[in-house]
């Protein structure tokens, strides 16, 4: 949550909040890849299915000549965008710039604090509150009330590659990218599509958009003991299998 803008946004909320914040278009499907990180418990075939692919895929795109996996293992996923609805324009607007991907060394996770809004109706804020570029986010994912349930918007920092300005730390600010769920999680969890799309997003984002010495984390462990983003309620443990 960026500190003490929760009045001020419920203040701001734009009558038009409901529409896309400089969305892209849906394009037609394509692929992308995801890493996954094997778990116990974990089957080829079961990992296959989670991510609407066939095992065969899988075992091409990792030279694997059975099905025996290792826990710890990680395999390059390759998921078509038609499966990931919510990640698709991503994907294709991402093909349109070039991502300086060495400065890209943290994604954070945060949550808005508040039930309302979405990219356009934060934007207006954050440029209200004197933010040269508005939005702090590079990414911003719906509740379903005023974007969709597990919608996934981008800002212009992902579009310009510009730095955040979702955190206190200016070297995360720099180098990290902000990715905000709708909601206050201190008084629920994030919705299952939420996370979904979240944790799509940091498994895509972490296969080739950023440095490979890269941490995937939470607001509240950058700017420790200045807030509690992203709330109680948010699933911290889901986190671990980022590695």
């Amino acid at each position: 949550m960026f500190p003490s803008r929760r009045q001020f946004l419920q203040q701001t909320l734009l009558a038009s909040a409901g529409m896309l914040f400089g969305g892209p278009a849906l394009f037609g499907a394509g692929k992308s890849e995801i890493t996954y990180k094997v778990k116990k418990g974990d089957t080829l075939s079961a990992i296959a299915a989670h991510h609407g692919v066939s095992v065969a895929d899988i075992q091409r795109r990792n030279r694997l000549k059975g099905d025996r996996i290792l826990v710890g293992q990680k395999l390059i996923v390759p998921v078509a965008a038609s499966n990931l609805p919510s990640l698709a324009p991503i994907v294709a607007a991402t093909k349109q710039i070039r991502v300086d991907h060495d400065r890209w060394r943290y994604i954070v996770l945060h949550h808005s604090g508040i039930e309302d809004g979405n990219a356009k109706a934060y934007d207006a804020g954050h440029r209200r509150r004197g933010m040269e570029h508005g939005l702090a986010y590079h990414f911003v994912i719906g509740n379903g009330r005023d974007s969709g349930e597990g919608e996934i918007e981008i800002g212009p920092r992902w579009t310009k590659q510009l730095r955040g300005g979702h955190v206190r730390s200016t070297e995360v600010n720099n180098t990290g990218i902000g990715i905000c769920l709708v909601g206050n999680f201190e008084k629920r969890r994030p919705s299952a599509r939420q996370l979904e799309s979240a944790f799509a997003l940091v498994d895509w984002l972490r296969a080739g958009q950023v440095s490979p010495k890269h941490k995937v984390t939470v607001h509240r462990w950058v700017d420790r003991n200045h807030t509690v983003c992203p709330g109680r309620h948010f699933p911290y443990g889901k986190l671990k299998r980022f590695g």
